[in-house]
Order: structure tokens, then sequence, then C-alpha cells
């Protein structure tokens, strides 16, 4: 994809080269010539509810830039009816000898605004259509933790909504680069239970949306065992458990109820501090003595020679992470940059690439141990990389935990007999594309190795490395892990 041709055009010339004319976009819709193809034909699906109004005000004003037919609203329209449509179109006109259809669809890229979870949503929408050109997908940052967009070089913050923003955000979506990222595979099973008491079975419009991305499995399905329920799903930059999730999903029922007090970012995160004081995530020990990891589940994880391997879990950690992308709550990257000379833990752990097929793995203690994340260099507990892992739970301390995959949480219920188990496995399922910023902070295999400078200073703090006090006033803390300034802790009931 050329850069920007030059920065004289005039914002009507520069739009044009994201322009879908009508006929491709509805079927035997007008024929409209066009004196030359499009560099950047973009479709651009935004959630209009995330970010409180701002979804709203960009889909407007997406829909005065470009073609309003090529800008949806993801409360109105599916994905994936959408892409299906598009691409059959596309084919129909290509048999016919269109060679502006045979352009679009080789050059097309997507925009996607709204939260991780909805970033997510496409992803899955694309993997699973198999298109012969899957388009790489941008995403606009309207959620809270905003982990894909900060990831490929996309921001953090909510972007504005007015036609400058846009456009200026489109220049960088005519210049951005493609990426090929890895993703994942999660089948989870459960045995049937009753609809009654505290943890009932969740239903399943309940669960991410990027857990139907396979669909339920059928009773065919060899992997079906009696008694149990399996669903299959996927994700692209973190699955988690333990009190992170938690606090996540309390913040997401919050909001759930009084969506009319989630319309700001910023208070969001006020909220999602709060919420984490609440939850006793930074005194898990005392407040939470059942969210002891080790207590609930055994973890298994696929050595490079085959066959599975015990992965021990300190008795301390309270979250458990498994990562793919360097950007997790809001921006932070729990592995860090290990130094495979100076490893102390008898395996060679690597600095993280997007597209190596591995899983970065890394626990956490509590809120405090998350501090350590803004220290220059510092990192969680790395536990392990791996192309394929196990989480099996038992009866144990606790009815349910709780679980989230790329922005979304959900409430799991636990076996209550000795005898059932609950199992979530997660393997490498292919690749997908991503666009990215020139200068984004995920990298790939053939990218320029780390310096010297920026491997991790000290690789034996695995097993502790929590800050000092004073390294928690000097950092503060990310959304998922901090208490803001004007939050009083002994109020928080």
């Amino acid at each position: 994809m050329p850069a920007m041709k030059n920065k004289h055009l005039s914002s009507e010339e520069f739009l044009k080269e994201f322009y879908i004319p009508d006929y491709i976009l509805v079927p035997n819709g007008e024929v409209k010539v066009l004196s030359d193809a499009p560099a950047c034909p973009t479709l651009v699906f935004i959630n209009s509810k995330s970010g409180g109004q701002l979804g709203g005000e960009l889909l407007v004003t997406y829909r005065d830039v470009l073609n309003q037919k090529q800008v949806f609203d993801l409360g109105e329209d599916a994905p994936d009816k959408v892409l299906r449509k598009l691409y059959l179109t596309l084919e129909n006109l290509k048999v016919r000898g269109d060679e502006l259809a045979a352009k679009i669809e080789k050059q097309l890229r997507v925009i996607v605004a709204g939260g991780d979870g909805t970033a997510g949503w496409l992803l899955g929408v694309v993997s699973d259509l198999k298109l012969s050109h899957p388009p790489p997908i941008a995403t606009v940052p309207l959620g809270t933790g905003n982990n894909l967009p900060f990831a490929f070089g996309w921001g953090k913050k909510n972007p504005g909504t007015d036609r400058e923003s846009v456009i200026k955000f489109l220049e960088q979506v005519l210049e951005g680069k493609e990426m090929e990222i890895d993703s994942w595979h999660i089948l989870m099973r459960m045995k049937s239970t009753p609809k009654q008491g505290s943890c009932d079975p969740i239903p399943p419009l309940e669960l991410p949306h990027s857990l139907h991305a396979f669909n339920r499995v059928s009773d065919t399905d060899e992997l079906n065992v009696s008694g149990y329920d399996t669903f299959r799903g996927g994700f692209w930059n973190y699955f988690s458990m333990g009190m992170d999730a938690q606090v996540s999903y309390a913040f997401h029922c919050e909001r759930k109820l009084h969506p009319e007090k989630f319309k700001n970012q910023l208070t969001n995160q006020s909220t999602y501090a709060k919420i984490g004081c609440a939850q006793g995530w930074f005194a898990a020990s005392l407040f939470q003595p059942s969210s002891n990891i080790a207590k609930l589940l055994k973890v298994e994880i696929m050595q490079n020679h085959g066959g599975w391997k015990e992965l021990e879990i300190h008795h301390s950690i309270r979250s458990i992470l498994c990562l793919n992308l360097p950007s997790f709550s809001g921006g932070l990257n729990p592995w860090g940059t290990p130094n495979p000379k100076h490893n102390k833990t008898g395996d060679i752990l690597t600095p993280a690439y997007v597209n190596d097929g591995r899983l970065e793995i890394v626990g956490f203690k509590d809120a405090w141990h998350g501090l350590i994340l803004l220290a220059p260099k510092g990192h969680g507990i790395r536990l392990a990389q791996t192309h394929r892992v196990r989480f099996m739970f038992h009866k144990g301390a606790a009815d349910c935990t709780y679980m989230r995959m790329d922005g979304e949480p959900w409430k799991q219920p636990l076996p209550k007999d000795e005898d059932s188990e609950t199992i979530v496995e997660i393997s490498h399922h292919g690749q997908v594309k991503m666009l990215a910023t020139q200068n984004c902070i995920s990298k790939c295999v053939n990218d320029p190795p780390p310096s010297h400078e920026e491997y991790d200073a000290d690789e034996g703090d695995n097993e502790h490395g929590t800050p000092s006090g004073e390294e928690w006033r000097k950092f503060g803390a990310a959304e998922t892990f901090k208490i803001l300034e004007d939050v009083d802790i002994s109020r928080i009931s």
C-alpha cells in the first residue's frame, strides 16, 4: 500500500482513496465508473454504544466524510452478514470481468471502532469467514482498556469525533502496515448442572462474542462428553482468570445496570479502580482467601518435544494471564523483555512476538504486585511460554471463578462434585491480519532483536518483585490496579 501520495491533496480528493462505490456495496446498485481505483477502500464498523456518546458521534462523522453505505452501526448490522454480502458481490463482479472489484477486494481494509471486545468480535468474524483476501483491521480506541488499539499504534485514549480527527485517522490507515498475528483457540468444557444456586451455568448470550466464534460443539463432535457442555472460541490479545477478571466483571455488571453513569472514559477508569478496591484486589489474601488459584486448579503446558508438563503455581498467585500482545490493563506489558542468556528459571524465555506461535503466561499476586509494571523494565511473575496450555478446575474453596477474554469478562461456575472437572484448553489456531502504524510496540519474529539496553536488568525476581511503598507513590498504577488519589480505602465496603 503506498504512503499518502502527497500532503497537498484537498480533503475531498484524499477521501476518494477510501471510497467504495454503491454498486459494490449494494447488489444491483447503480454502476459508477471511477477514473482510478481507490488506494485504500475501507469498510467502517462502529459500536455506537461504546465510549458514551462518542460512538454515535463518530458514526455521524464517518458517514459524512465517506459513502454512508460503507459505514455500519454494529448495533444494527451484523458484521458477518455485511462481509458475506460484500465478498459475494465482489466475486460475482469479478466473474463478469469487473477490474475495479478485483482491486477493491485486494486492497480492502476495515476500521472497527469500539472496545477490545468489539475489536475481537470483528477479528473472529473475519477469521471464521476464511476469505481469500482477508482485510487487515485497524482499531479505533473507544473502550476503557483499549489494549488492541494501543498494541498496534492507534493509541488508548478516545479519539476526536470531528471531521479533522477522522481524516487524520484515515491518513494513518492509508500509511499503515499489515501485520500477521497469532490467533488462539479456546475450548471450555463444564458439567451440565440444574439452573439453581448463586453460580448457575451461564446463559450462552452472557459469554463473550469471541467465545462463540466457532459456535457450540455439535452432539456428534468427539470432544463432547455426556453430561457436559462444550464451547469453542478464540482470542487475540489475552485470556485471564482470577482477581483481575473479577474486578472487570463487577465493572461490567455495574455499567450494564447503570449505563448513564459510564459516558466518559476518565470516569469509567475511576469507577474501575474503585471497584477494584471494593473487591479486595489490593488485599486479596485478606478479603478473598478463596481467590488462591492454586487451590482451584491444575495447570499443564505442552512441551516443545511433545507431552504435557504440570506448571507449578505459587500459592500467592491470585491472577493468571495468557498474553498474546504486549498490551494489558491499558497498555502495560506484563511479560517485559527477558534476556535468554541470563534466565534463571531453567527454561529459555524470550521476548514476546505477536506471530511466534507462543503465549506468554504471567502470574500476579494482587494489585500491589501489579504496580511493578509501572517501574522501568517491570514485569509480572513469568510462568511459561507455550503453544498450548490446559487449566483443569476441580472442586475447591470456591463455587465460581472469573474469566476474561479480550476485555469481556464472565462468571464461571466451578465443579461441585469431587468426580467432575471444568477444563479450559488454549491452543494456537493460525493467524489473522492487523493493520498497524509504522512505530507500533508489537513486534514480529523477523523484526530486529531488542537491544542490550531493552532487556530486563534483573531476571531473579520471578517469585517476588513487589515494589516498595515509595515505588507505589512514584509510579501510580494501571487502570486494573491503581487506587486513585481521591479514593479513601477505609470508606469502601
